[in-house]
């Protein structure tokens, strides 16, 4: 294995916060002097299931391998719990041996995509195996001479629906990282201080997905961006509510670092009445402000969190700012 690499590899896992699991398996199959490395796995999420794919080429002059994109496929199918696994069951036509007729996945998306490549009859369920043997659980999908006949009315919604798919493509190991494309996926938005332009201007925004826009001619979202101008300090929007970690520097840093990678990290806020709540804080860089959400994911009004009443926008400053807006758009960043 070409030490450079590996060692260029972990500096990458760490900037692009690859999980562990994942660059575990990379290393093991770089060990291997594989060609291609394609490895997948499930990613933390809110809500539904998500899954991301690295893939790495090996060059033929170096041995240098060298990740130049992964993918994200995020469907609302929940994960299952309790060592329950997505099965498909199938007819075997070429071969008598135990077992060769079922197919287990963790992932609803892969379980569901093998089930839509059978021929014959088919059925989609949840279930565990132990000892080669099926432990059957609920049926989801059943299919007949390669024809589906029956989803279940629960599933029916996750069945038929395309899960949402994007690249995300590296550049000599800088781009969004997982956690911030995981977000962004799931409608969040993500800062990055390292974006160039196609002049070869650096500068820094918030970037969110356009999922009412046309996808590029490579198939993948297109990105908005709110710079400097928008008018957005999440550090100075942060400060005008009651937030107890604000008096910890430590504290503060870690939030803000995970508010940029959209995630939505606990605070303690005090409220009207002096309550301290424990809630989730979201970053919104369009309507610049912050939300507040319950620990059940439901949003509260933000404004009995604030220190002082918040002063009504004038029509100048919203002016002024789609104005900044108007001339920072068509900044892209250069991959």
């Amino acid at each position: 294995m070409n030490r450079n690499s590996l060692e260029d590899f972990r500096a990458q896992v760490k900037t692009l916060k690859i999980p562990a699991e994942m660059a575990d398996k990379v290393e093991e199959m770089m060990e291997k002097n594989l060609q291609y490395i394609q490895v997948t796995a499930q990613l933390p999420s809110r809500k539904g299931f998500m899954e991301a794919t690295l893939h790495l080429k090996r060059s033929e002059q170096s041995d240098y391998y060298y990740l130049n994109r992964y993918e994200l496929a995020y469907s609302k199918a929940k994960p299952l719990e309790n060592g329950l696994q997505y099965v498909v069951t199938s007819d075997v036509k070429n071969g008598n041996e135990p077992g060769a007729g079922i197919r287990k996945f963790e992932s609803p998306i892969q379980a569901i995509d093998h089930f839509n490549k059978q021929k014959g009859n088919a059925e989609l369920l949840f279930g565990k195996i132990e000892d080669n043997k099926l432990i059957p659980g609920q049926s989801l999908a059943t299919m007949k001479d390669g024809k589906v006949d029956y989803v279940t009315k629960d599933f029916q919604i996750i069945f038929r629906a395309e899960p949402m798919k994007n690249t995300i493509y590296i550049n000599d190991g800088k781009g969004f990282n997982m956690k911030q494309s995981t977000n962004m996926l799931m409608g969040g938005s993500a800062y990055r201080d390292d974006l160039v332009s196609r002049t070869g201007t650096r500068y820094e925004a918030w970037n969110a997905y356009q999922f009412d826009q046309p996808r590029d001619r490579y198939g993948n979202l297109t990105i908005r961006q709110y710079g400097r101008g928008y008018g957005f300090d999440l550090n100075k929007e942060l400060n005008s509510y009651k937030i107890k970690e604000l008096d910890d520097p430590k504290k503060l840093d870690q939030i803000i670092s995970d508010m940029k990678d959209g995630e939505r990290p606990v605070v303690s806020v005090t409220n009207e009445q002096g309550e301290e709540l424990k809630m989730m804080a979201r970053a919104m860089p369009r309507y610049g402000n912050i939300n507040f959400y319950n620990l059940s994911g439901q949003v509260e009004k933000r404004e009995q969190f604030l220190k002082a009443p918040r002063q009504e926008i004038s029509k100048e400053q919203v002016f002024e700012r789609k104005q900044s807006q108007h001339q920072s758009k068509g900044q892209e960043i250069g991959i």
